[in-house]
C-alpha cells in the first residue's frame, strides 16, 4: 500500500501565499506522476497541476502564472507553491501519485486532503 500525508495548508488573505507538501510512502517501486487536485464544496475535484517524473509539469488555467508544482523525486515527495491566491482558490487540496510497487503493481493513491482557505 501507498500512503500520501499532505500538510501545508491554511487560512490566508486575498493575495497572500502558501505552500504544499505531500509525502508518499509505503510499497514504491517508482512514481510516475505526482500532482494536486483540489475540490470546492458542491464541486467536483478538478486538476490543479501534476508533474510527470521526467516530464514537464501541467497547470489548470486558473492557476497557470500563480502555482508551482515540483518534486523531490529522492524523497517521493511533491510540493505545490501557490503565490497571488484568490478567494476562488478555496478548496480542499488532495494529493495523488501514480506509479508501481516493488510487486510490480499499479498504484494510483489518494491523500486524505487539505484545507486552504482564502479569504477577501
Amino acid at each position: 500500500q501507498v500512503q500520501l500525508v499532505e500538510s501545508g495548508g491554511g487560512l490566508v488573505q486575498a493575495g497572500g501565499s502558501l505552500r504544499l507538501s505531500c509525502a508518499a510512502s509505503g510499497n514504491i517501486f517508482r512514481i510516475n506522476v505526482m500532482g494536486w487536485y483540489r475540490q470546492a464544496p458542491g464541486m467536483q475535484r478538478e486538476l490543479v497541476a501534476v508533474v510527470p517524473r521526467g516530464g514537464s509539469t501541467n497547470y489548470a488555467v486558473s492557476v497557470k502564472g500563480r502555482f508551482t508544482i515540483s518534486r523531490d523525486s529522492a524523497k517521493n515527495t511533491v510540493y505545490l507553491q501557490m503565490d497571488s491566491l484568490k478567494p476562488e482558490d478555496t478548496a480542499v487540496y488532495i494529493c495523488n501519485a501514480r506509479g508501481t510497487t516493488y510487486l510490480t503493481e499499479d498504484f494510483d493513491s489518494w491523500g486524505q486532503g487539505t484545507q486552504v482557505t482564502v479569504s477577501s
